[in-house]
């Protein structure tokens, strides 16, 4: 198939252009930054240099690829999250809402027949049990960042999921791990835990899905060829709250033992952003895509994976 990504350069990205490469398809990398144009044709695909809000630009390098498949991959998260920033996520924000829009209507115009789009997994109402399925409901009163995140990541879901004459798929992926992450050795959460300002907070109740980046490469890679429309999470089988993964990654990078940090403190020093991941947040069960995708993650846990990722 051809196959066209929008943001080729990015931590999921650059494994899910060398596995489509490997799996046989011709494969088109969008970037925005002209110094990875390299790097994607070395990977064995075609660079297409574009910033997504170049409406011009994106039309003729996408009708240039005429691909049967559009992925979007594209983000502008800055490398350092600080939650007590009520615009941290304004511009990933614009990316998911004006940039998605541009993209399907870009994809259309050559008619192509299927988008698959990245959306995230912690975004479920804190009601009920630890782990929840696509049908469950999402937060309805998240505090700030994540209520503006939110919207933005509804929006492009329906958006991509109505598309006029095309497939949609979301594939909701939990945290991301692995190689050009947040949690790569030596990247922000390792110095967070190292300065010990990743405390676990309260009770620690709020539960996380993770994913290792090939894993969520390889789900994109059969979402492209199969999967009716719809939403998908992409998760490994375990999730864990915050009290178990937390002192397991500072294990694993040598810190020492988290502190563990009253909520109405937390909320306080870093916001209640932070508050809302450590003891609200609910997991994401990844049955669906392993059944639909035929689909099965490498790292069944991020146990295995933070001990063969974080060296």
């Amino acid at each position: 198939m051809r196959v066209f990504v929008a943001g080729a350069s990015g931590a999921i990205g650059r494994p899910l252009v060398r596995q489509l490469v490997a799996a046989g398809h011709e494969v088109t990398g969008m970037t925005r930054r002209a110094e990875r144009a390299a790097e994607i044709k070395a990977a064995g695909a075609t660079p297409a240099l574009c910033d997504v809000f170049d409406t011009h630009t994106l039309r003729e390098v996408v009708a240039a690829a005429s691909p049967e498949v559009v992925v979007n991959q594209l983000t502008a998260l800055p490398a350092a999250l600080d939650l007590r920033r009520d615009d941290v996520y304004e511009a990933t924000n614009r990316v998911r809402t004006e940039g998605t829009r541009n993209l399907i209507g870009a994809a259309g115009a050559v008619g192509t027949r299927r988008m698959v789009a990245q959306g995230i997994s912690f975004v479920y109402e804190p009601v009920g049990g630890p782990v929840k399925t696509e049908d469950d409901p999402v937060m309805t009163n998240a505090p700030e960042p994540f209520a503006g995140a939110l919207a933005a990541m509804m929006d492009a879901e329906r958006q991509v999921t109505s598309a006029e004459g095309m497939d949609g798929l979301v594939l909701r992926y939990g945290f991301f791990y692995g190689p050009d992450t947040a949690f790569a050795p030596g990247a922000y959460y390792e110095g967070e835990v190292r300065r010990r300002r990743l405390p676990v907070i309260g009770g620690g109740r709020g539960v996380s899905s993770f994913i290792h980046v090939e894993d969520a490469a390889a789900a994109t890679v059969a979402a492209c060829a199969r999967g009716a429309p719809g939403i998908y999470n992409v998760t490994d089988d375990d999730p864990a709250a915050m009290r178990e993964w937390v002192p397991a990654f500072a294990e694993r990078v040598g810190a020492k033992r988290p502190r563990r940090v009253p909520a109405w403190l937390a909320g306080l020093v870093a916001g209640r952003g932070l508050v809302t991941l450590a003891i609200a947040t609910r997991g994401a069960s990844n049955e669906k895509a392993k059944r639909e995708l035929e689909w099965q993650p490498l790292y069944s846990s991020w146990r295995q994976g933070f001990r063969e990722a974080l060296g």
